[in-house]
């Protein structure tokens, strides 16, 4: 990954490299940014840039580097045990074949997708304190190459609080020429102490012309596909490629939402569907979190073109059902200005909980028990 590989963000590499010319390079840095902005793409050309220099020569070094497999460049990630590996301490060494082959097909995924790339059913991945333990041994060993040596941690926000106090002092006085770039979607989650010592760099969500002519170039998208796919893509590049190569979650996302609202529909008054329910979110809770996570965003987004659709902003409107005998345009009517609010903030309320380890199941049926208080509302 070259900073030429990255999409958009151009004030970002700019300033990276001028840094690391002028000799300026930070021994800690925190990328903050959404997913799909470009965050893990950017440390992996700045990391290339501070171990291989601003050349592309095809040397061993380029070579190793882009096989990630320099040996002055080190990854921590979150993990969990799963089939292959049944280790009580997993740490990221176990997942390096995984996770470069997940960076070379997916360099803008997100947490999600890694936990489905290595398959770790319901659990959670984490960055535990044996992890730590591992960080130190790198960090400490002599530079291979006589240069900087790089460690990049990957969803940084995963860390333990055993994890975090254990590195703080090596963050703080890392050994000399020790790079540390740490990654998060959530900077507020970072410990204190960790972020105070870090250099804060943030990445705003991509425009609708960067993520279209990356589309372009990097899919050799027609100019006006690529246009439509940016619209909906929202600022994130994982989106846009998502939507181009038709991702199999989102079917079954969607099957779970218009099964969930049909149910909500009829559950007025009606016993017999209210236990549908309670089953609907017994079901659905026995997912992972981050799946959780993600089927609530969907939600989000889907309620939120009903919305453009029922005040007929045909141009923003992307959603296309594929469920047999759903059609957005019949659902639209009942998502209006008089629900819309409550709608958002009951799923936010979920989400939030559910990144805090509540009872899923509990979370879930309080959430349609709403649901069908609120489609019932009546538009003012």
């Amino acid at each position: 990954m070259k900073f030429e590989d990255v999409v958009g963000q151009a004030h970002i590499i700019n300033h990276l490299q001028t840094s690391a010319k002028q000799g300026r390079i930070a021994h800690a840095q925190l990328f903050s940014g959404k997913s799909g902005s470009g965050v893990l793409p950017m440390a992996l050309a700045y990391a290339r840039f501070i171990l291989c220099g601003e050349n592309h020569e095809n040397t061993n070094s380029h070579k190793a580097f882009d096989k990630l497999a320099h040996p002055d460049l080190h990854f921590v990630f979150p993990v969990n045990a799963n089939n292959t590996v049944k280790s009580t301490h997993p740490t990221s060494d176990l997942f390096l074949k995984e996770w470069r082959q997940f960076i070379f097909e997916n360099p803008y995924g997100n947490l999600f997708n890694w936990y489905q790339h290595i398959e770790i059913d319901n659990k959670q991945g984490n960055i535990s304190v044996h992890e730590a333990q591992e960080i130190y041994k790198k960090m400490f060993l002599k530079s291979y190459e006589g240069g900087y040596k790089v460690m990049i941690i990957w969803m940084a926000d995963r860390m333990s609080s055993q994890t975090s106090n254990k590195l703080l002092k090596l963050i703080e006085e890392p050994p000399e020429d020790s790079v540390f770039i740490l990654i998060t979607e959530n900077k507020d989650q970072i410990m204190q102490t960790i972020y105070s010592r870090c250099q804060l760099l943030e990445f705003p969500p991509l425009s609708v012309n960067t993520i279209a002519n990356g589309l372009q170039k990097d899919l050799h998208q027609s100019s006006e596909e690529a246009l439509q796919i940016a619209y909906k893509a929202q600022g994130n590049y994982q989106i846009a490629l998502r939507y181009k190569n038709d991702n199999e979650n989102e079917l079954q996302f969607e099957q779970w939402f218009i099964t969930w609202i049909r149910s909500a529909f009829k559950a007025k008054g009606n016993k017999a569907v209210v236990n549908e329910l309670i089953q609907w979110s017994e079901t659905i809770a026995a997912n992972n979190r981050e799946t959780l996570k993600q089927f609530l965003n969907y939600c989000i987004e889907f309620f939120r073109q009903a919305l453009l659709t029922n005040y007929q902003s045909e141009s923003l409107v992307y959603l296309t059902p594929k469920t047999n005998n759903f059609q957005l345009q019949k659902f639209a009517p009942f998502i209006h200005g008089n629900n819309i609010l409550p709608i958002f903030e009951a799923l936010e309320d979920a989400q939030y909980h559910i990144e805090r380890n509540g009872n899923a199941k509990i979370i879930l049926t309080d959430l349609s028990f709403k649901l069908t208080r609120f489609l019932h509302v009546k538009e003012q």
